[in-house]
């Protein structure tokens, strides 16, 4: 790397993380520019909800109040400009409430804000919307909690160009938070595919925050220090390439495996990441140690955009309860599973009575002896585990019922039914996502800075991406079984991580050595994983594995359809988030040479 070189510091990667981040990273010293992402699918109906109470609600109030207001003074100082989407559903709120702040300090800052995000007023701009993966018709507008467009980074890049200091916006596609900047600094053009799919890497590198610096990391026990660990810090050139670092003298470990795990994160097809600025094709990226806990990643393609934005509605589906109740003894995971089902056929007894349908959903987990891992579970013995309960109705009496049920197995089922030890459960709606696309015709955002408010127009794509265009790589059969095998877990032969992707969730796993890879490839074939994690796909209905090879990083990445239950917010899963799959999959037994592994 080369020439001018922009830092930029990661210092939030979910509304809730730690607010050690901004400080640690300022401190480093040398930071161009610092951003934060806080807004996820679930974060944004809590937000909406959140503003029906109060109109000035709607932001990201750990940014005003934590990293802003503790922070504000060193940021002018030291001239670190800030691109977050702490905006949310409200940024002229959250703008207002940072130059209180800021007067109340005797500072100022130029602060734009990107809006035209937010589709609540406007649903008709999605009539005849198809649900990208199931192709369902748009729901009752009337349960619509939120609908937002993901835009681009082409509103920042303006607002920066305008002489912002400061860039809050709405939703935004997370990569775009740093994409913005680099275009700004660099003068990329929309045509410049390869370094704007190599800024958007660098941006999904780091809007996770620790994730990318050992945060996750399966090798858990050789990251040092969880109590300090370091936040992300990368160092961008103007031909894309990037180095991913950290401050110095913190903790976490920044590796190509690090590094790696974090790039397969909530991926979906590594060579089609479609974003509304380009499409990025993973999969000849390189990652090289060159430094201490520095990696330099290069390798990154791109392909023009789709010309589409994705947008996410998120609508009121129901209503659902989930209590958790302690059972202890010997066969205490068999006591509560009989003791759940016989509450849940008396709750529908009583369901029936009232002309009320039974539950049209209902899930019963053992906490503590792996329920998880279904057929994989080695902990069926255990002698204490909590039982979890959840239903669904659609009616709200159905979760009154249920309620008042619920502590009946105290003193009348199970021994060792200790009560509901977190109190009485809550009776909450079920929040479902909707995902479409709409032409980027149909939204445009606009920029308010300085008392002046513009349109910021997209440059029309002449040639939008169609996945003919793509090349997969051709991937060798090395595997090789005329030799001494010995069975292994993949967890030694590789790493892993997994992530949500709607009502899917995908494994990324790296061979730790690139020897390995032919053999963990012929293992873990769609058909063995779907096989392996059958359980997960329970009341699916379009199951399915696609596996995807990255041969630059080694890797291959599983996406797993229609596994989660309906989705994060919708489920009644323990792992809603899938971040607990890699770790199921890391116990596949791989056949391999015994002379690739080292002695013992």
């Amino acid at each position: 790397m080369s020439g001018k070189i922009i830092k930029i510091g990661g210092a939030g990667g979910f509304l809730g993380d730690s607010s050690v981040a901004a400080p640690q990273l300022i401190a480093s010293g040398g930071l161009d520019y610092l951003i934060l992402d806080y807004l996820a699918e679930a974060t944004m109906p809590m937000l909406a909800m959140g503003q029906k109470a109060r109109a000035n609600a709607g932001y990201a109030r750990d940014f005003t109040e934590w990293v802003w207001k503790d922070n504000l003074s060193e940021l002018k100082a030291q001239g670190i400009k800030v691109v977050t989407n702490a905006g949310g559903l409200n940024p002229k709120a959250c703008r207002a409430r940072m130059q209180a702040l800021a007067a109340e300090a005797g500072l100022s800052f130029k602060i734009a804000i990107v809006e035209g995000d937010d589709l609540r007023g406007d649903l008709g701009r999605l009539d005849g919307a198809k649900e990208m993966t199931s192709g369902a018709g748009f729901p009752d507008p009337d349960s619509v909690v939120n609908a937002n467009v993901y835009f681009g980074a082409d509103p920042i890049v303006a607002a920066l160009a305008a002489g912002a200091d400061v860039v809050i916006t709405g939703r935004v596609v997370d990569s775009a938070l740093v994409l913005g900047p680099l275009i700004h600094e660099f003068g990329w053009q929309a045509s410049d595919h390869d370094q704007l799919a190599a800024a958007s890497l660098a941006g999904h590198v780091i809007e996770c925050g620790a994730q990318a610096t050992g945060g996750l990391f399966t090798d858990w026990e050789s990251v040092p220090d969880w109590a300090h660990i370091g936040y992300p810090i990368i160092e961008c050139a103007a031909d894309g390439s990037f180095i991913v670092t950290k401050p110095e003298n913190t903790g976490g470990l920044v590796t190509t495996a690090t590094v790696g795990e974090q790039i397969l994160y909530e991926v979906g097809d590594p060579q089609a990441y479609m974003l509304p600025d380009v499409v990025c094709d993973l999969s000849q990226v390189r990652l090289e140690q060159v430094g201490e806990n520095r990696v330099l990643v290069t390798g990154t393609q791109g392909y023009a955009p789709s010309g589409s934005y994705k947008v996410s509605v998120t609508h009121a589906d129901g209503w659902r309860c989930l209590a958790i109740m302690p059972v202890v003894g010997r066969d205490a995971a068999r006591k509560a599973q009989r003791q759940a089902e016989a509450v849940i056929e008396r709750v529908e007894e009583m369901l029936r009575a009232r002309n009320l349908p039974p539950f049209r959903a209902k899930r019963i987990e053992a906490l503590g002896a792996e329920a998880t891992y279904g057929a994989q579970s080695r902990a069926k013995d255990v002698r204490e585990v909590i039982c979890k309960i959840g239903v669904e109705h659609d009616d709200p009496e159905a979760m009154s019922v249920f309620m008042r049920e619920i502590d009946s197995p105290t003193t009348s089922m199970s021994p060792g039914s200790t009560g509901w030890f977190a109190g009485r459960p809550t009776i909450s709606p079920v929040i479902r996502v909707y995902s479409c696309l709409i032409d980027q015709s149909l939204a445009t955002p606009t920029v308010d800075f300085e008392g002046r408010s513009w349109p910021v127009a997209v440059t029309p794509t002449p040639k939008p991406f169609n996945h003919d265009q793509l090349v997969r790589p051709v991937v060798e059969d090395g595997s090789k079984t005329d030799e001494p095998m010995i069975t292994v877990d993949l967890i030694d032969i590789a790493w892993g991580r997994s992530g949500d992707k709607g009502d899917s969730f995908n494994i990324g796993i790296i061979a730790r050595k690139p020897d390995y890879m032919p053999y963990i490839r012929k293992a873990l074939t769609p058909a063995a994983v779907q096989a392996f994690l059958a359980h997960e796909f329970e009341g699916a209905q379009r199951p399915g594995v696609s596996r995807f090879d990255l041969p630059g990083m080694n890797a291959i990445n599983l996406l797993c359809m229609g596994s989660l239950g309906g989705g994060q917010l919708a489920t009644l899963r323990l792992d809603a988030l899938a971040k607990g799959k890699a770790q199921q999959l890391l116990e596949f037994p791989v056949e391999i040479p015994e002379r690739l592994l080292p002695a013992g």
